[in-house]
């Protein structure tokens, strides 16, 4: 058993997003070692020292009004600067005071753009698993024109992984960097790393039965999950969905965001109001239900920095259609998903409608992929298999830390 301090600006089991993800790190890790975790108290929500037990927590309160803007928020993260400072200054007071710590872990924020407040503080730093600065492909720079004025802000992640001190430092002292897929070791490829992993930002506790879809009859039921933005290609499903008129087959929307307007105002357009229907946000133990009665699970997203509702969706033995692109592609292997390339809008509704067309006329095909699903998730996505992984790059780096290999 290791001491391990781990670093989560956000931390919420009861969230959505890296929230959550770190809620699931801090808490099996917990399983196996001594943590400590350093984060903040999300105002109106529930602090991580009522959520985990058996965890030394230090929690600071999120300055006001810096969670307002929830988009704004979740790019930009502004109360990540006071974190750093706190965290950093809470970091050197404890070593000064004699704390002892193994290894510095800091799984989010999951972006390549926050310095880690325990960079070049002497400890073993693994950073990650990393994701995103995935850039919009051309052809969908139109439709993306409407979004806030700040989402044009993650153009400046490159240049801050060229220039900003604070940040090519985390990376080029991390001992362990990890990414959710290979795109992320291309975007830090300017970048000397000392060692580079890839795993997925999250897990799954365990594996339901495998679900056998092959005696059902009537419309072949397509699912999406996931936030109504633009760059998750929801609009691409229901235009695609436009272009199997002849087809039975329904479409299940599970989420809520701004592109739910546009997404009405196309499933009027196109009169597809009889074969889609747009359940809102759920909770997290609402979803098994809807993976259960699903046929197809369907999510083109171009800009998609990691894969856990692939996971969670092969976790319920479904064929997939993914774009071939960040997180879906890599989670995902070619014998359970039908993986599409991204070049416009019409083009990618064009090739969903082509993979839905296929998979509608081979039910057989089907359950092939979704058994294949089912396989590929319980090889790479149980968390005691990435515990086991961690146990042993911690091992590693704990080892060369005491035998006078890091800084």
């Amino acid at each position: 058993m290791a001491k391990i301090l781990l670093i989560a600006p956000t931390c919420n089991g009861e969230d959505v997003g890296e929230a959550w993800v770190a809620c699931q790190w801090t808490r099996r890790l917990a399983e196996r070692h001594d943590v400590t975790l350093l984060t903040y108290s999300k105002r109106g929500a529930k602090p991580a020292t009522e959520q985990l037990s058996g965890i030394r927590i230090v929690e600071w309160r999120e300055p006001p009004l810096l969670g307002r803007a929830e988009r704004l928020n979740s790019l930009m993260k502004p109360g990540y600067v006071p974190f750093y400072f706190r965290a950093r200054r809470w970091i050197v007071q404890a070593l000064e005071s004699g704390d002892r710590f193994d290894l510095v872990h800091q799984p989010v924020p999951v972006a390549m753009r926050y310095p880690s407040p325990a960079a070049r503080l002497g400890l073993p730093l693994v950073v990650g698993p990393l994701g995103g600065g995935l850039p919009t492909p051309p052809g969908f720079a139109a439709e993306e024109a409407s979004n806030p004025w700040f989402m044009r802000l993650r153009g400046l992640d490159r240049l801050r992984l060229r220039w900003d001190p604070l940040l090519r430092a985390t990376f080029m002292s991390a001992d362990c960097v990890l990414g959710i897929a290979t795109y992320v070791r291309e975007q830090l490829a300017e970048i000397p790393l000392r060692r580079f992993e890839i795993m997925s930002e999250t897990g799954l506790d365990f594996l339901p039965a495998p679900v056998d879809r092959s005696a059902r009859a009537g419309p072949v039921k397509l699912l999406y999950v996931g936030r109504l933005v633009r760059t998750k290609g929801v609009r691409d499903v229901i235009r695609a969905l436009g272009l199997v008129n002849d087809l039975p087959v329904e479409l299940d929307i599970v989420g809520e965001g701004p592109e739910r307007a546009e997404c009405e105002k196309l499933i009027s357009t196109l009169d597809l109001g009889q074969r889609v229907r747009l359940h809102g946000w759920r909770r997290k133990d609402e979803l098994p239900e809807f993976y259960q009665q699903a046929d197809v699970f369907v999510f083109p997203s171009y800009r998609e920095p990691g894969g856990n509702v692939a996971l969670e969706a092969m976790a319920f033995s479904l064929p997939l259609i993914v774009v071939d692109r960040g997180g879906p592609g890599s989670a995902t292997s070619e014998q359970c998903a039908i993986k599409l390339s991204v070049t416009t809008p019409e083009v990618l509704a064009a090739d969903v409608a082509k993979a839905i067309r296929k998979l509608v006329a081979d039910p057989g095909l089907r359950q092939a992929m979704g058994a294949a699903a089912y396989a590929h998730v319980g090889e790479t996505a149980l968390w005691s298999a990435k515990l086991d992984r961690m146990d042993s790059i911690y091992a590693d780096l704990i080892s060369s830390a005491q035998s006078g290999g890091a800084d």
